[in-house]
């Protein structure tokens, strides 16, 4: 197919209205950075490999459209969103963005991507139909987490150590708020109007009251056998009842399972060297983590909150998300 008309079939089903959603393929995907691949794992068989996807360099972050049939992907040495087609497992289409992306949100009607680019210190909103940028907005060093939430989007600065709170319609940062060493990740809670944030150096979830726009609290962790240096907070998930909440612990190997009304910690589970992303699946009994260090990713029964595999899935896994 001729590329411009790639790219329009691309804008019409990203920007179409879901009426059926794809039944799910059950594949598991595991972007990996050094092997510049994703790796597809089927959980009926075994949650063995059955396909790798070649996309640009250093993919990292990965979201679904609506309707599941396309898969993007933010491929940060190529400065490029990558569109891959579920049911042909192939990049058919490549969104140029700004420097370094790593982490992007979609917005809820889909014309709309936020994209935090690390390098360039801003956080871009993309036109979907046309992949031009319509709008950069300027943060603090190394932007990474995105949430966005009742017309609010927040971004953490690695480097200022505080959460933006931003105003995507006037493209502007409406305040700041200063959270824990090296703010990586962001997690919304609207019922509870709660953003929490996974603070790698300091090694804590700092807590953010969105209606305030302050912070609370923050919630610390002591996996055995490892020191409070190694605790390294990333990833974060909720179970699809709300009723959990996970977070991977970095070098400290594990993965956390919290009380989210709580704060409680009730549960931590041995996984791989440097636990990262975390996915859960749609029936919430099963966990996923990817492992940097180990090149796998581990698999956990949720309700005996034991690891029960780990398959080896590339070099330096990022994320993982589930076609469930």
């Amino acid at each position: 197919m001729h590329r411009l008309g790639l790219s329009c079939a691309l804008a019409l089903l990203l920007l179409a209205p879901a009426s059926a959603f794809a039944s799910g393929t059950g594949y598991v995907f595991v972007s990996n950075e050094q092997s510049n691949d994703i790796a597809v794992l089927d959980p009926k068989s075994d949650y063995a490999v059955v396909a790798r996807i070649a996309t640009g360099r250093r993919p990292r972050d990965m979201h679904f459209t609506k309707d599941r049939q396309r898969l993007l992907v933010a491929c940060g040495d190529d400065d490029e969103i990558d569109v891959i087609d579920v049911a042909a497992l192939k990049v058919i289409d490549r969104i140029k963005t700004g420097s370094s992306p790593e982490i992007f949100l979609l917005s809820p009607d889909e014309r709309t991507l936020f994209v935090s680019d690390e390098e360039d210190s801003s956080v871009e909103a993309i036109d979907v139909e046309d992949k031009k940028i319509e709008r950069e907005i300027q943060t603090g060093p190394e932007p990474e987490g995105l949430a966005l939430g009742g017309g609010i989007l927040y971004a953490t600065s690695e480097m200022a150590d505080v959460v933006h709170v931003i105003d995507p319609a006037a493209g502007r940062v409406t305040t700041s708020i200063v959270v824990g060493s090296r703010p990586r990740r962001l997690l919304l809670r609207p019922e509870a109007h709660e953003l929490w944030v996974s603070d790698e150096m300091s090694g804590d979830i700092a807590l953010i009251d969105t209606k305030a726009d302050r912070l609370l609290r923050m919630v610390t962790f002591d996996p055995p056998g490892f020191r409070r240096i190694d605790v390294t907070p990333v990833g974060l998930a909720l179970s699809h009842d709300r009723k959990l909440a996970f977070i991977t612990l970095g070098r400290a190997n594990h993965v956390a399972f919290v009380d989210p009304e709580t704060k409680a910690v009730l549960a931590y589970v041995l996984v791989g060297s440097r636990a990262w992303g975390v996915a859960v699946s749609h029936d919430d009994k099963t966990l996923f983590v990817t492992n940097g260090l180990s090149d796998d990713l581990t698999i956990i029964d949720i309700a005996s909150r034991k690891a029960i595999k780990s398959v080896a899935v590339g070099r330096t896994p990022h994320s993982v998300v589930v076609d469930d």
